[in-house]
C-alpha cells in the first residue's frame, strides 16, 4: 500500500489555497496530507489545511531553521515547500533530509542570485538575455540622476526595491506636482519626483532601490519545472494584458526561460517574468518559488504542483506538455473559508447559527507554533478551487 504523503506550506500567499487544492486532487490518486503555518490566524491556508497552526513571531532565520527541522521531524514531513525565510532554509537541505524531508526549492547560489535583482541582472546579461536598463540608488542625487537619464531616452521611469517580491515597494515617478489629482479615484502608484527626492533627504538611511523604465504589456509569466538533474519538464506562459489573461509556449519567451532555468540551477517551481520594452522582450524578475498564479495552468490540463511534489519525492513524472492551450480568461474574486472565529464576540453579538462547514473536529497534531508545545488544530473542510485570483500583488 502506497503510504499518504505530508506535505508543509510555511508562512505563505493566500494564492496558496489552489496549490493545496491541486495536490488533492493529483491524478495519481495518491492520499495528501497538508499542513500549513502562518502568522496570521485569519489566512484561507490554515483552514484549508488538513493541519495547521500559527507560527512563533520573533524568530531570527537561524532560529526559524531550528523550528522548521523540528516539525518536520515531529510529523514526518516528506515535502517541504518554504517561501517565508526560504534564503536560509535551503541553505541547511541536507539537514532536511537527514530527517526524512525533501525541500521543494532551488540550490541555495540560485535564490541568493534571484534575490538581489542587480546581481540578478548582471548574471542574465552574460547569458545574453536581454535585460532592461538599470541603476542602483541610495541617495536622492543618484534617483535624480537615473531618472533624468531614462526620460532623455523617452522612458518613464520606475522604481523598486532592490530585493523584494510581489510588486511591494513599486512607484511610477511622475513631475506632475502634487495635487487634488493625486487624491482622487483610487489609489496610484505614480508619485511626484519632488516629495520623493525630499523624503530621501530627509531619510536617516539611505534606500536601496532599482530606478529602471516603466515596462509595458504585454506581461508574460513562464512557470517552470526544473529537475535536481538540471533539466526542465515544464515551461509553460501566462499572458497578461490588461484584465485579460491566456497561455503562450510562444519560443521567446518560453526559450530564455529554459535557458535561465537550466543554467542557474533553478530547480522545482519557479516563476520567470517578462515585459516589453519598445518592440523587445526583456527579463523584468526571476522568483524561486511557484507563482501565486500557478494553478491557473489547470486550464491548459497541466496540474504542476503534484508533478513538482513527484520531482522532490524522486519520481519521475515525465515531460508536462499541456495537451491544449486554454482559453483566455481574467480573474475575479471569491470567497474562501477560514477557521472558526477567532474573534468570539462576532459571533456572539450576531448571533447566528454557525453553518456546519465551520464546525471543528479534532486532528491530529498540527505543526506546532512551538517546537516544545503543542499547537490546536483544526480540520478545515475543503471547498472546490475558487475563483482564480491574480498574482501580484501577492497576499499574505
Amino acid at each position: 500500500m502506497v503510504s499518504r504523503v505530508r506535505v508543509w506550506l510555511n508562512r505563505t500567499y493566500a494564492e496558496n489555497v489552489f496549490f493545496m487544492d491541486q495536490l488533492r486532487r493529483n491524478p495519481c490518486g495518491r492520499a495528501v496530507e497538508i499542513h500549513a503555518t502562518h502568522g496570521d490566524p485569519d489566512s484561507p491556508i490554515l483552514a484549508a489545511a488538513d493541519a495547521a497552526a500559527l507560527e512563533p513571531e520573533g524568530l531570527s532565520p537561524a532560529a526559524y531553521v531550528e523550528y522548521a527541522l523540528d516539525q518536520c521531524a515531529r510529523h514526518s514531513i516528506d515535502v517541504f515547500v518554504p517561501v517565508l525565510h526560504q534564503a536560509t532554509l535551503v541553505e541547511h537541505r541536507e539537514e532536511f533530509a537527514a530527517v526524512g524531508t525533501a525541500l521543494l526549492a532551488p540550490p541555495a547560489e540560485a535564490v541568493h542570485t534571484f534575490q538581489d535583482k542587480v546581481i540578478a541582472y548582471e548574471a542574465v546579461e552574460k547569458l545574453g538575455i536581454p535585460a532592461p536598463p538599470w541603476w542602483r540608488v541610495r541617495t536622492a542625487e543618484e534617483l535624480v540622476t537615473a531618472v533624468d537619464a531614462l526620460e532623455a531616452d523617452g522612458h518613464k521611469a520606475c522604481f523598486k526595491p532592490a530585493s523584494g517580491a510581489g510588486g511591494v515597494g513599486f512607484r511610477i515617478i511622475t513631475r506632475t506636482p502634487f495635487s487634488l489629482m493625486h487624491l482622487n479615484g483610487f489609489p496610484s502608484p505614480y508619485v511626484p519626483l519632488d516629495m520623493v527626492v525630499e523624503a530621501l533627504e530627509q531619510a536617516d538611511e539611505p534606500v536601496d532601490w532599482l530606478v529602471m523604465p516603466r515596462l509595458e504589456q504585454p506581461e508574460v509569466s513562464v512557470d517552470c519545472l526544473t529537475g535536481p538533474d538540471g533539466r526542465v519538464r515544464m515551461a509553460v506562459g501566462r499572458t497578461k494584458n490588461g484584465r485579460r489573461r491566456g497561455f503562450t509556449l510562444d519560443p521567446k519567451w518560453i526559450e530564455p526561460s529554459r535557458l535561465l532555468a537550466e543554467s542557474f540551477g533553478l530547480h522545482y517551481l519557479t516563476n520567470i517574468q517578462f515585459r516589453m520594452l519598445g518592440d523587445e522582450p526583456v527579463l523584468m524578475d526571476v522568483n524561486t518559488r511557484p507563482a501565486g498564479g500557478l494553478h491557473q495552468l489547470s486550464q491548459c490540463g497541466i496540474n504542476a504542483p503534484w508533478a513538482a511534489v513527484r520531482l522532490a519525492l524522486g519520481e519521475e513524472p515525465g515531460d508536462v506538455v499541456p495537451p491544449f492551450l486554454g482559453q483566455d480568461y481574467t480573474v475575479v474574486a471569491g470567497p474562501r473559508a477560514v477557521r472558526p472565529v477567532s474573534l468570539p464576540q462576532q459571533r456572539a453579538e450576531l448571533d447566528l447559527p454557525v453553518p456546519p462547514s465551520a464546525t471543528t473536529t479534532a486532528a491530529e497534531p498540527a505543526v506546532d507554533a512551538q517546537p516544545t508545545q503543542k499547537a490546536q488544530t483544526t480540520q478545515a473542510s475543503h471547498p472546490a478551487q475558487a475563483a482564480q485570483t491574480s498574482d501580484s500583488p501577492l497576499t499574505v
